[in-house]
């Protein structure tokens, strides 16, 4: 009789059930796997049979692996394990063990090396309410994910001395990071001046904004742009999740604590890389970044193409890979950084640096910026670089860390949570239209205020609908219940800046 073992498989972040049947059969030797399985899957014949070789099970004959559903593709080493039980059974070294589900890839000693997507298999063991026999270098992983009973298996020889009951395998214990951050380099507290941009980057991580920085070359852009993942709430038990399985898929270590992801892309990045996709359709750069920040420098150099790529993402919190095996929806909630320089050059508007471009010249340099990409934008900030004497004299100022300025932070998110049952969104950047129109609590002052200004720099309804958004976020971190002008007038300063001018 044919054993049977429970594996899984990987499509996108969700592990899927994959029935593992073996038989053997007497005849002239060959070993066939079926049930559409790739190249890493079919390999696994020759570290299968030399992990078995190694406790003395030698396997002859006619050896057939069905991977039931037959129908669904099978990628990965992660099938080597149940596979070898299987075998193990067949050849009656141990007892069928119970529903249980198996994974990892055999060393040719049989040792189980560690494998992708161990979070998305414990989800589906918590779902379906079966044990977890996984390597031992990813039990790190899986003990991050609660209600799952799992086992760390550190060769094939203790897993099938297990189920002969001749010996313990150690149990996965619970072990969530702690909801405090460890301190996040680099900290606000380095960053010399530039209060301007200091203050739209704790609006864009009290609201969620999405915000420009545009600036010479040494102006601290990129900087100001890595201190924004110490100013972010720390994630919630659910986005940890979200995170880990996303990072699980692609093979990435688990986070040490619950600061947000930050992903910075380089312009010659390809779109599969930023976007996803590939033969096993992995997650790129955008989803990566999920809950956390997008950090696009040198925006301007990137591809067109790949630009437009990212509107959908940014805009709707996933993205849908299409590939010929299938397609893929990842989540891809993040926050957008965009830095650039000024123009071509990179010194206009500098004080030390003269810029050298001619006026085509820049009109061919601010068609780089994608109009639909930059509709997408809440904050557009000029990042001036400091003259020497600036920079002597802050030296010796205290500035203020990025630990104060995250306590203002979580303030104003806490006001957003509290609203999030009324309003139906977990920040401002996501308040819809209607929510706009009923629950943003604009003053009769700064209604007029803002008709006016609308009329007067020809905003367009999704602008005037961002500067809603970023008053009321303005408002937030000023713990006012209703929007006034000078909540409105900050806004618009945003949107107003003369960046791209």
């Amino acid at each position: 009789m044919a054993a049977e073992i429970q594996g899984i498989t990987l499509r996108g972040i969700e592990a899927l059930p994959v029935e593992v049947e073996s038989e053997i059969t007497s005849g002239m030797f060959s070993f066939s796997v079926v049930g559409l399985p790739d190249a890493a899957v079919r390999e696994s014949r020759e570290r299968v049979r030399a992990a078995l070789r190694e406790l003395d099970i030698s396997i002859y004959g006619r050896i057939a692996v069905n991977l039931a559903p037959a129908d669904l593709p099978k990628e990965g080493s992660l099938l080597d394990l149940p596979i070898a039980v299987a075998l193990a059974c067949e050849k009656e070294y141990c007892s069928p063990p119970g529903a249980a589900i198996y994974m990892g890839e055999l060393a040719l000693d049989g040792r189980v090396r560690p494998v992708r997507g161990a979070v998305p298999a414990a989800m589906l063991a918590r779902s379906l309410a079966l044990p977890l026999f996984c390597p031992e270098g990813n039990a790190a992983e899986v003990a991050l994910v609660d209600g799952v009973e799992a086992y760390s298996v550190p060769t094939l020889k203790d897993l099938l001395l297990f189920l002969r009951h001749e010996k313990e395998l150690s149990r996965v214990v619970k072990n969530m990071p702690p909801s405090e951050l460890n301190a996040v380099e680099p900290d606000f507290a380095d960053v010399k001046g530039q209060m301007i941009a200091r203050r739209a980057l704790e609006i864009a991580a009290a609201g969620h904004h999405n915000i420009l920085l545009v600036g010479s070359p040494g102006s601290g852009k990129t900087l100001m742009a890595r201190a924004l993942q110490g100013i972010l709430p720390p994630l919630s038990d659910d986005e940890f999740l979200e995170t880990l399985l996303i990072r699980s898929a692609v093979g990435l270590s688990a986070p040490v604590d619950r600061r947000r992801p930050f992903r910075q892309v380089h312009h010659t990045a390809s779109t599969v890389s930023i976007c996803g996709g590939g033969s096993d359709i992995r997650p790129g750069e955008v989803s990566l970044a999920h809950r956390g920040v997008l950090f696009l420098d040198e925006f301007t150099e990137f591809r067109r193409d790949l630009i437009e790529a990212l509107r959908q993402p940014l805009e709707d919190g996933f993205i849908t890979v299409n590939r010929a095996a299938g397609s893929v929806t990842y989540p891809s909630r993040v926050l957008l950084v965009l830095a650039a320089n000024p123009c071509a050059c990179g010194w206009r508007g500098d004080p030390l640096e003269q810029c050298r471009c001619s006026s085509q010249e820049l009109e061919r340099y601010k068609r780089k910026f994608s109009g639909p990409m930059l509709d997408r934008v809440d904050l557009y900030v000029s990042v001036p670089r400091l003259t020497p004497q600036e920079l002597l004299e802050l030296g010796g100022t205290p500035r203020e860390s990025s630990a104060e300025i995250r306590a203002r932070v979580l303030r104003a998110r806490k006001r957003q949570w509290e609203r999030k049952e009324r309003v139906g969104a977990e920040c401002n950047a996501e308040l819809s239209e209607k929510m706009l129109r009923c629950e943003i609590g604009l003053s009769a002052e700064a209604r007029r205020y803002l008709t006016a200004m609308a009329e007067r720099l020809r905003l367009s309804g999704r602008g005037l609908s961002r500067v809603l958004r970023v008053a009321r976020t303005i408002a937030d971190l000023a713990g006012e219940r209703n929007v006034d002008d000078r909540a409105v007038a900050e806004a618009l300063a945003y949107r107003d800046s003369g960046v791209l001018e």
